[in-house]
């Protein structure tokens, strides 16, 4: 696959994201239901919607973060040890900055 075919691919997930932070957004903008029992609810819901908005900001940070790597030419090398992303981690995870030896040593404590 190419960069542009990338690329292509993490704009359409960069949008599908910022639709879904929009919608968390505007749920948490939403009125408080005065039933104790439900305030309990919407706040464990809050929690949850909350980690899913920490977890799409990572995801966009890593999406524009490799939108640079193609602007630079440098998408699909890795950004530790400088040799190629193989194609099958780049479908897997296309905003990935490491080969998959590096990721394995990253989360090895390596």
């Amino acid at each position: 696959m190419t960069a542009n075919a990338y690329e292509d691919i993490l704009r359409t997930r960069q949008r599908e994201l910022y639709r879904r932070l929009h919608k968390i957004e505007a749920d948490f903008e939403q009125p408080r239901n005065p039933d104790d029992a439900d305030r309990a609810l919407e706040r464990s819901n809050d929690e949850v919607l909350d980690e899913l908005g920490q977890v799409g900001q990572e995801e966009l940070k890593a999406i524009d973060a490799a939108l640079d790597r193609i602007a630079a030419g440098t998408f699909g090398t890795c950004t530790r040890c400088g040799k190629p992303i193989s194609a099958e981690r780049l479908d897997a995870v296309p905003y990935t900055p490491f080969c998959q030896t590096c990721a394995g040593e990253l989360r090895s404590g390596g």
